[in-house]
């Protein structure tokens, strides 16, 4: 038997077995594919809701339903309600369902371009912001879909002079792409990339209407504010305008400027890099100012307050130190300072002669007061006492005002012996008989300082070491 030859009858046994075969094996594959798509139609369409539109805007059954411009489900059913009403019927992915109660369903258009380009596009509430979960079956009210309005309605708005008018605005273009129409679809063609890019942004945008509304809503505001404030923005413009023609009058010494200024960046490079150990030798600095600085808000604050009283004051004191006018401000006193100091500091010629300055000459004085200074030092508590009257009565406590009067009478006092001294403590308990022979006189030679109360370290009644024409027992009565 020769290479490749078989048994009478196997190579049609053979045939039929690979026939068999492949219709076994597309058979298979028919039924994998029909369980897909069967399984995956079933997936897409578990979530139904029907929407009521007044119309339903050419709408023909299987228009995909999108979010933000992602497409989520589509149309299934189409049917008239018994208002006149279309209950339209569409499915929404899982991922998307269970639709919220302030969803918004819109019949929308693709384009301009076609007749039944429709597809119905959802707007979700705000994130926290919806209502209760519509079910699988349910239904959304008039109050919450929109139908689309076409075209044709818009311009059948319109009155005839308006319609003629656009025709010509129309025509109006023809004529001008008339003989330019090569050039025009080049341009297009590069327009192709940014109406591709838009849509995605328009889509971004519809994703977050709500942040784009509050962006349309602030841009109103603002524009409100400036509108408000035209004088002041007219002002600005032209004080601006006049600064720009100030610059430009300057423009020779800007030129200037602007030449000198790399020299001026290199130094200040330079000053910069040292700055820097300079600033680290101020970290403690800082570090020990911080407390300081927390303290320094309350003072500020009074300060704050007391500056607004200093504005008199510090007025007053510019009038002061120049005012117009000669030797009649803080100025020309200074001014005349040179000349007192050579009078004060000396010599100086006056009347023929040579003359000390008037501090040299008030030192010498001084010096030649001594021995007439140290007589009246024994008598200082007296002096003392006598010009502290002059400032005041008396004392003052709990119980009020408070006054003392007393007569003294001292050495240098004249004709005293006839006056008496009297204790007036002893005095008001005696019998009147007894007070007058209490009455003491001759009380004329009173030692200094014996009118006070004597010191612990004896140093008063003053008597010279004994010296003195003074009885240092005569004291107020009751020491």
């Amino acid at each position: 038997m020769e290479a490749g030859t078989t048994p009478d009858g196997e190579g049609p046994r053979m045939a039929r077995l690979i026939r068999r075969a492949l219709v076994l094996a597309v058979v298979a594959i028919v039924a994998v594919a029909a369980v897909l798509v069967l399984t995956g139609s079933s997936d897409a369409s578990d979530y139904e809701i029907t929407a009521d539109f007044t119309n339903a805007s050419q709408l023909v059954g299987g228009e995909v339903v999108t979010i933000g411009g992602t497409d989520v489900g589509k149309v299934n059913d189409i049917r008239l309600a018994d208002n006149g009403d279309a209950l339209v019927t569409f499915s929404v992915d899982e991922a998307y369902a269970p639709l919220q109660r302030g969803t918004t369903a819109q019949i929308r258009s693709f384009s301009l371009s076609g007749v039944a380009n429709r597809q119905i596009q959802l707007t979700l509430p705000p994130q926290g912001k919806g209502g209760e979960e519509i079910p699988d079956g349910g239904t959304m009210t008039r109050a919450e879909t929109i139908s689309e309005v076409d075209l044709d309605q818009l311009f059948n708005t319109l009155d005839p002079d308006t319609v003629a008018d656009f025709k010509n605005v129309i025509k109006g273009f023809a004529t001008s792409y008339r003989g330019v129409g090569e050039e025009a679809n080049k341009g297009f063609k590069y327009l192709n990339p940014f109406l591709s890019t838009s849509r995605r942004t328009f889509a971004e945008l519809t994703r977050d209407t709500p942040a784009l509304e509050q962006l349309i809503v602030n841009g109103s505001q603002l524009s409100g504010t400036v509108a408000s404030r035209r004088d002041d923005l007219s002002a600005l413009v032209g004080n601006l305008d006049s600064m720009m023609n100030a610059i430009a009058r300057q423009r020779t010494s800007l030129k200037t400027a602007v030449s000198q200024l790399p020299d001026f960046m290199r130094n200040f490079n330079t000053t910069s890099v040292n700055l820097r150990a300079t600033l680290d030798d101020l970290d403690p600095l800082v570090d020990a100012s911080k407390p300081v600085a927390d303290r320094l808000g309350p003072f500020f604050r009074n300060f704050r307050a007391a500056s607004a009283d200093l504005v008199p004051t510090v007025r007053d004191l510019d009038r002061i130190t120049k005012a117009p006018g000669s030797d009649n401000d803080l100025v020309d006193l200074t001014r005349l300072q040179p000349k007192l100091a050579k009078i004060a500091v000396g010599p100086v010629r006056r009347n023929g002669e040579q003359r000390q300055g008037a501090l040299p000459e008030s030192s010498t004085a001084l010096r030649d007061s001594l021995e007439q200074l140290a007589f009246f030092r024994t008598y200082s508590p007296e002096l003392t006492g006598w010009f502290d009257d002059f400032g005041h009565s008396g004392v003052i406590d709990a119980n009020g005002g408070l006054g003392r009067i007393g007569t003294t009478f001292n050495t240098f006092s004249v004709g005293v012996n006839d006056l008496p001294i009297v204790d007036l403590a002893g005095l008001l308990k005696q019998t009147p008989l007894e007070q007058m022979n209490a009455l003491d006189i001759g009380n004329y030679k009173r030692c200094p300082g014996s009118n006070e109360r004597p010191a612990p370290d004896g140093s008063n009644p003053w008597t010279e070491g004994g010296t003195l024409n003074c009885d240092p027992s005569i004291i107020p009565p009751g020491d």
